[in-house]
């Protein structure tokens, strides 16, 4: 095959990706990233209306189509209450916990352009003053944004521009690691996005033809629920999501390989889909695991929740630490993405 996996390079993309500030309902920013991309490698695509993007590669099967998809949406807030004091409370977008965002850098995005910096922190974080610093629950009510500006009241931060209802977006502090490892919030699921990009650049550069014509759909608002559930071209038979494989206690999935799914919180994936997914991972050694997710749920359960009569599969890098400080290596990413490319090669299951 002529493609190589070149990690340095799909690592350099992930950073690229989770660079680029994107919760949820606040993506534009980074579908116009993609879409110039995509330009430049001549790859036509759509945008629908829920501004997602969906990019097509023709192939030799019109009849019959595949669809790929990863999230370009983060976690991320939203500006709740502008209290008297001049900080901000916080009402948050998709699954993050508080306990998880102290102490993090943020950027406030106002309606007329502009972006603040500041930190959330809990009210009561200075030990010196308040005696339950340490054991006050971290919740909406506690936890504030300290903007990075000369305010002390409501008035101040208003005249700023900063309103109710502007977003927010943490910092993510990416790091690449001489061991291999990338470190960073929202590689959920910025590195699968990274990983499809790769492939629609390696495609293109390499004049291969795929055996369907195949979309990728970047879609972005997969964290609260209804990404990639629609825009769904009739000719689709095969829905897989490339997403992150959460690792943990009673997991059979790590950050050096590709995590197949078999069951989420939606309940099982496609059976036959899964072990194709399976086989071809044994056929070109590409070191994967099979798991469960019990709290977990993708684009593609989202597409049959919505009604569309397709398969669907999932795989994705091991990510340690989901929706807090993700950490995934090297390896997993290259696994996962040869994986989806002798997949998009592979007659259907």
């Amino acid at each position: 095959m002529p493609v190589t996996f070149n990690g340095k390079e799909l690592l350099q993309l992930i950073h690229e990706l989770v660079s680029i500030p994107s919760p949820s309902g606040f993506t534009d920013k980074i579908i116009d990233h993609i879409a110039a991309r995509l330009d430049g490698l001549g790859v036509s695509y759509i945008r629908n209306r829920k501004r997602g993007l969906l990019a097509t590669i023709p192939g030799k099967n019109s009849g019959e189509e595949r669809l790929l998809t990863a999230h370009i949406d983060t976690l991320g807030a939203m500006v709740k209450e502008i209290k008297g004091s001049g900080r901000l409370r916080l009402s948050l977008i998709g699954g993050s916990k508080w306990a998880h965002l102290e102490g993090e850098y943020c950027q406030v995005f106002t309606a007329d352009g502009n972006t603040y910096s500041g930190t959330i922190l809990m009210h009561q974080t200075a030990v010196h003053v308040y005696r339950d610093a340490g054991s006050a629950e971290r919740n909406q009510d506690n936890m504030e944004v300290r903007l990075d500006a000369r305010v002390s009241s409501a008035d101040d931060v208003r005249e700023l521009g900063i309103q109710v209802g502007d977003f927010v977006a943490f910092e993510p502090r990416t790091e690449i690691l001489p061991s291999g490892f990338i470190k960073s919030r929202h590689l959920d699921d910025k590195a699968g996005a990274g990983i499809l990009l790769y492939l629609l650049q390696e495609i293109q550069e390499n004049q291969l033809q795929l055996p369907y014509t195949t979309h990728i759909l970047f879609s972005n608002y997969e964290e609260i629920g209804f990404g990639g559930n629609s825009n769904i071209p009739p000719e689709v038979v095969e829905y897989v999501a490339v997403d992150m494989g959460a690792v943990g206690d009673g997991q059979t999935g790590d950050e050096f390989a590709v995590s197949i799914c078999a069951m989420d919180s939606s309940g099982p994936y496609d059976r036959r889909l899964r072990q194709h997914l399976i086989d071809l991972a044994q056929e070109q050694s590409i070191d994967y695991r099979v798991d469960i997710y019990p709290f977990y749920a993708s684009d593609a359960s989202a597409a049959l929740r919505a009604g569309h009569d397709v398969v669907h599969g999932l795989i994705g890098p091991g990510i340690d630490a989901s929706h807090a400080f993700e950490r995934t290596h090297v390896d997993a990413v290259i696994n996962t993405a040869k994986l989806a490319y002798y997949y998009l090669l592979s007659e259907m299951c």
